[in-house]
């Protein structure tokens, strides 16, 4: 199985998830991905869900095998802007040592990776003593909206296992690889404001009527003092600090804050009081504007003072928060704090918790870890060091990956995440690619890591 060239196929169907108009590209991607599991000797089921179907590809045997689940996902993100793409995004193309096109690397060609690395082992190791149920949903960059009904009826399946590995995170680059511990989790809101029955002429009505627009910036503004600390009562309690060992091994990145701030192109780094940017971006809470908006947007100007304004609002949660206690607060200080000339409407979205596994060995490593998982957390790292020539890092990553938690919520089991995407693959962006040595080295790894778990009985 040709990873280069699978892949150039798998990325030219068109898998938006998001997008109905992309019917058959989803359609041809789970195909694809459907036939190179049944070429590795899987018995592949395709379940439907009321959007996307997932694809559950098995490798049974007997119960005293291990079980690892592999997972990914098949649906891609928007291409657009189209015309900002060097080549067109759905007609991949190799280059400069990457393959570049949508789903590349978010998350086709890491998936592809494992696929590609069990096919080697098993015409290798035909007899391997290793149980393998990979599961590769086509809803992930749309919130995964059917996947809790999925594990809900697959929960007993799934539980049987002993872990979850999966590329489908970050790191810092292609010859440092970093095995991810945490993610952080998310809460969202719309806040709406609504002033005057209708919009209004300035020039007739200013200076009478409390402007929507101003109460929405006064209202915003409020949320965060000038250290940048979110000034919600309650918001930070519970929140349990990093340990000793993930502030050393964050030190070791190759990365200065200087240097962050030169790739963000930006004046000066804005963290919240005790923690420096690096620190603040895996393991502080945030509450961050997404989006605002109200009156006139057009070209000149329309002296209106608006009727409605909005502004779209997450939060990013860590270890010891709880989504519904934090929504609750940071609503009830939005209501709390609007201007009384402006009615508060108020939209959730779905929020999910927090991330965190220890790996083992470490001083909060907990004393009933499935040993299984352990052993995957040690192979792993073992396999990346003689894979990529430099042992892995172990960091907590800003980012949220729902269904990670959904799963260890509903099975029990815990994840050994390994990046294979770094900040040059442009994830969600025009030219998104995949490097090729870091790639060919993956398979190495994945090839290794497989094997040595399977010789690990179950207990």
């Amino acid at each position: 199985m040709d990873l280069v060239r699978e892949l150039i196929e798998y990325v030219k169907h068109p898998s938006v998830s998001t997008d109905p108009t992309f019917k058959v590209g989803m359609t041809g991607a789970r195909e694809h991905i459907c036939g190179l599991l049944k070429q590795a000797g899987l018995e592949i089921e395709v379940v439907p869900t009321p959007l996307h179907p997932i694809v559950l590809a098995r490798r049974r045997g007997p119960a005293e095998w291990p079980h690892v689940v592999l997972y990914g996902h098949y649906d891609v993100q928007p291409a657009d802007p189209l015309n900002l793409w060097t080549t067109p995004a759905f007609e991949p193309v190799v280059r400069d040592g990457r393959i570049w096109g949508r789903g590349t690397a978010d998350n086709k060609g890491p998936h592809l990776v494992a696929v590609v690395a069990l096919a080697q082992l098993l015409k290798r190791r035909p007899d391997l003593p290793l149980r393998i149920t990979f599961l590769i949903e086509g809803e992930e960059e749309i919130g995964s909206p059917s996947f809790p009904e999925f594990l809900h009826n697959h929960k007993k399946e799934l539980a049987e296992a002993d872990c979850v590995v999966l590329s489908d995170t970050a790191s810092p680059s292609t010859d440092q690889i970093v095995i991810t511990t945490g993610l952080r989790g998310i809460i969202g809101l719309e806040v709406g404001l609504t002033g005057p029955r209708s919009d209004l002429h300035s020039g007739l009505h200013g200076g009478a009527v409390y402007n929507p627009i101003q109460a929405l910036a006064e209202l915003c503004a409020s949320l965060h003092d000038a250290d940048n600390a979110v000034t919600v009562d309650g918001f930070y309690a519970g929140v349990e600090q990093p340990t000793g060992w993930e502030r050393e091994e964050l030190r070791k990145l190759p990365l200065t804050e200087e240097a962050y701030r030169r790739f963000l192109d930006v004046e000066a780094l804005h963290p919240a009081p005790g923690l420096n940017a690096l620190e603040a971006v895996r393991f502080a809470p945030t509450l961050e504007f997404n989006g605002i908006g109200g009156g006139y947007q057009g070209k000149g100007s329309k002296t209106v003072i608006p009727s409605k304004v909005f502004a779209k609002i997450t939060c990013r949660l860590v270890p010891g928060q709880d989504p519904v206690d934090v929504h609750r607060k940071v609503a009830e200080a939005i209501r709390a704090r609007a201007p009384k000339g402006v009615q508060v409407d108020i939209k959730e979205m779905q929020g999910n918790a927090a991330y965190y596994v220890c790996p083992p060995d470490r001083p909060n490593t907990p004393k009933d870890q499935n040993p299984v998982l352990a052993r995957a957390f040690r192979e792993a790292d073992k396999a990346i060091a003689q894979a990529f020539g430099k042992a892995p890092l172990y960091l907590r990553e800003g980012g949220s990956v729902p269904i990670i938690g959904d799963i260890r919520r509903e099975t029990g089991l815990d994840s050994v995440m390994i990046g294979l995407f770094t900040p040059d693959s442009n994830l969600h962006a025009p030219d998104e690619n995949f490097e090729l040595g870091m790639a060919e080295k993956a398979v190495k790894a994945y090839e290794l890591l497989l094997e040595r778990v399977a010789g690990t009985p179950r207990r």
